[in-house]
């Protein structure tokens, strides 16, 4: 069976600010690109149905050209998105909160079912959320994501005892987070349950894979570079097995049109590669500090 070389870096070449120079330069760009994003549509990211409320209509694939005007002309509102699902053709359509005008006793599913298949179109499945539960549901997603953090830290500063090395965890899952979600922002790909859900799982995989590389270097036997090539050699081998299994997953998810599982794999690959990075550049060199207390390298 054939094994996954993982070449050894020679850390002595590079000072820790040309280490620490390129994820810093990145998440620079992340946190601008979603404090952009917040400045315009005061979101971080594009909300999706669960976070801010509306209604979703899923119709079969209309005969002829150009389907989605002919989807878009079928409604008196304009639909927020119209999104065609590759393996069957069909189309998802979303609306937002409070755009379709309805009677005091009608529902906004009921009023675009209605209009839709007055138009021809064969509804095969709809959907509402109403804001209260959006903002309940907001709540919860940032409880959990200051959750995680929070007991992320407790549990590296237990474990080490130290300032420095917690602050080198916790500035690497940071980090992991804010990459795939400014880049979440630029694709198109929304905020959903799905795609937090990914973000909470990044924060376990940069934890998992931090201690690792401080387990090594701080606790276990040989010099900071011997310790630093052993991590490696496990963590590369771990991270890039991951990205591989998340890579095949997106690509079938996507061939198949299951839209939230293609999302969710494309988190995950974009901050696991964000994960290599950040724990190889960003915490070896906070670390090499911490151990040589400022020496410079």
């Amino acid at each position: 069976m054939a094994q996954l070389s993982v070449p050894t870096v020679d850390y002595t070449e590079y000072s820790n600010r040309q280490l620490v120079a390129i994820p810093v330069a990145l998440l620079a760009v992340a946190l601008l690109v979603i404090g952009g994003w917040f400045v315009v549509t005061g979101a971080p990211a594009n909300l999706g149905l669960e976070f801010v409320g509306g209604s979703e209509l899923r119709i079969a694939s209309p005969p002829g050209d150009n389907a989605e005007q002919q989807i878009e002309s079928a409604f008196d509102t304009q639909p927020a998105s119209i999104r065609e699902i590759p393996r069957d053709g069909d189309y998802i359509v979303t609306f937002a909160q409070d755009t379709v005008d309805t009677a005091a006793d009608e529902s906004e599913s009921r009023v675009l079912r209605q209009q839709a298949e007055a138009a021809g179109f064969t509804v095969e499945s709809s959907n509402e959320v109403s804001p209260s539960f959006g903002g309940d549901t907001q709540r919860l997603a940032l409880t959990g994501i200051v959750v995680s953090f929070i007991g992320m830290s407790v549990l590296v500063f237990a474990m080490f005892r130290s300032i420095a090395p917690s602050i080198a965890v916790i500035a690497s899952a940071f980090s992991d987070v804010m990459i795939p979600l400014a880049l979440m922002n630029l694709v198109g790909i929304q905020l959903t349950l799905g795609t937090v859900a990914a973000l909470l799982m990044l924060i376990g995989y940069s934890v998992d894979s931090d201690i690792l590389l401080n387990n090594n270097i701080l606790r276990q036997s040989g010099d900071f570079y011997e310790s630093t090539s052993r991590a490696m050699r496990t963590g590369v081998t771990m991270t890039l097995t991951s990205i591989a299994a998340m890579a095949v997953m997106s690509s079938l998810a996507a061939f198949f049109g299951i839209q939230i599982m293609a999302s969710i794999g494309f988190v995950l690959v974009v901050g696991l590669l964000a994960d290599l990075m950040n724990t190889y550049l960003l915490n070896v060199s906070l670390l090499r500090w911490y151990v040589n207390r400022g020496v410079k390298r």
